[in-house]
Formats: structure tokens, C-alpha cells, sequence
């Protein structure tokens, strides 16, 4: 199965702005991710809308395409660095979307989700972990997910779902699995191409998670279960942690 890595780039960023570009221990957060992607993807490649990504990426012997600033999600800027990528290198038959906000990405994470076309009826596969502990569940940073009995996502959201009606919250845990969406996802070249094409949905506006999207529009996303949750870089208190966990693994 030919399988292409694309991350996305932006390197403006309203909390971090040049985040792609911020130094981790000797090295951009961009080159880690890069990194990190190519000990599970054959083939990797950046998509980004700013030369000074471009140029850092060549620096360290990446592959990178220079795609519009125009883009309002990562999917659509995925797209037309596949497009760009497939004119050299040939179709791909799955895509998978890397966030390039998480130097710590475990490997095993992207053969999961990768794992999943397998199915030759996966369209649309993502991640989710299962809430284990108390400090989990009370942690509403994130994304949650409910799922069905088919292992497919039901609905996105930024709230705790689902809500348990006749049991005090200090019982939940115990009475129900949550799940928390890990923000990996990939695609048949075609899906990429329908997600791409519609229009922004009612429920992805309002969540803010353009994910709903295709589950509004009556799309399939399979679910693939992770034991790890990488950490996402999005505030600069976010990179001094990361900053320090990748000094005391490596000094």
C-alpha cells in the first residue's frame, strides 16, 4: 500500500506565531515531526504556505511544497500539496494528515491509523484513546469523541460527551468508556478530494471541528484505538514543556 505523510505547516499562529519553525533542543519543531513521521512513513513531505518553512525543511534534507496561504484547514492545504506531490511521484492510495504541532508523536500512532485501509471500506480513519483515570476525564482541553458499535465516530465535540443523565459526575468514569480524538487522520485520495470540496457544515461552525463536516454531509470516519497521546505544542507554556521533556530524553 502506497502511503503518503503530508504535515501542514501555517506559520502564522495566533498563540505561537513561526511555530513550525521553533527550536526544541537543537532542532525546529518542524524537522522533529519530520522525523519522527519517517521512522513509520516511507514517504514524507511538508506542506506549508511560507518560504522560511520551505527553506528550513530543505535545510535538514526534507521533502517540502510550497502551497497557497489561502487555506482555512489543514485538509484543503493537504490536497493541494497531494496534487503537487502526485505530479512527480504518482497517486498515492492513502494520504494520512500529521499535525505538525507534535514533536512527540509516537511512530505506532500513524501504523494504527494506517492500519485501517486494511478495510477495503475505510474511506476516512482517525484515532481516538480511552479516558482512563479521573484527572483525564476532568481535563476538558481537547477534542472528545462518541462512537458506534461498528467503530466509527458518531459526533465531534469540545464538551465531555456523552453526558450521563441519572449518575453524579464523580460515577461516570466507572459507567461509561469516554474517548478523547487524537488529531491524525487519513484518507483515500478521493475522500481527501470530497472533504476538500464541501462546504463548511452547521456543526463543524459550531465546534470549530471540521471533522463534523464530513460526518454531517453522511461521510464514514473508522476508528482506530491508541494506548498514547501526543503532546500538542499551542502556547508557549506548551513549548517550554516540550523543550524540557526532549532535553532530559536526549542530554
Amino acid at each position: 500500500m502506497k502511503v503518503l505523510a503530508i504535515i501542514p505547516a501555517r506559520y502564522q499562529s495566533s498563540r505561537l506565531p513561526g511555530k513550525p519553525l521553533a527550536e526544541i533542543h537543537g532542532k525546529s519543531m518542524i524537522q522533529r515531526v519530520y522525523e519522527r513521521t519517517l521512522k513509520a512513513m516511507d514517504q514524507v513531505v511538508v506542506a506549508t504556505d511560507d518560504q522560511r518553512i520551505v527553506e528550513a525543511v530543505q535545510a535538514f534534507g526534507g521533502e517540502v511544497v510550497l502551497t497557497s496561504k489561502e487555506h482555512s484547514t489543514g485538509t484543503n492545504r493537504c490536497l493541494e500539496a497531494y496534487q503537487k506531490w502526485k505530479s512527480e511521484h504518482g497517486p498515492a492510495e492513502v494520504i494520512v494528515n500529521v499535525q505538525g504541532d507534535e514533536p512527540l508523536l509516537e511512530p505506532s500512532e500513524l501504523q494504527t491509523l494506517t492500519g485501517l485501509f486494511q478495510d477495503p471500506n475505510c474511506e476516512l480513519g482517525t484515532l481516538v484513546k480511552a479516558i482512563e483515570t479521573q484527572a483525564e476525564l476532568d481535563n476538558r482541553s481537547g477534542c472528545f469523541v462518541t462512537l458506534s458499535k461498528n467503530h466509527e465516530a458518531l459526533y465531534f465535540s469540545r464538551q465531555l460527551i456523552p453526558f450521563i443523565r441519572d449518575l453524579d459526575y464523580s460515577e461516570w468514569l466507572g459507567a461509561h468508556t469516554f474517548y478523547k480524538h487524537i488529531g491524525l487522520y487519513a484518507y483515500r485520495p478521493e475522500a481527501l478530494e470530497k472533504f476538500a470540496q464541501l462546504a463548511p457544515s452547521s456543526l463543524e461552525k459550531a465546534e470549530a471541528l471540521e471533522q463534523n463536516r464530513w460526518l454531517e454531509n453522511g461521510g464514514r470516519i473508522k476508528v482506530g484505538y491508541s494506548e498514547v497521546e501526543s503532546l500538542s505544542v499551542d502556547t508557549p507554556e506548551d513549548l517550554a514543556m516540550v523543550q524540557k521533556i526532549i532535553a532530559d530524553l536526549e542530554d
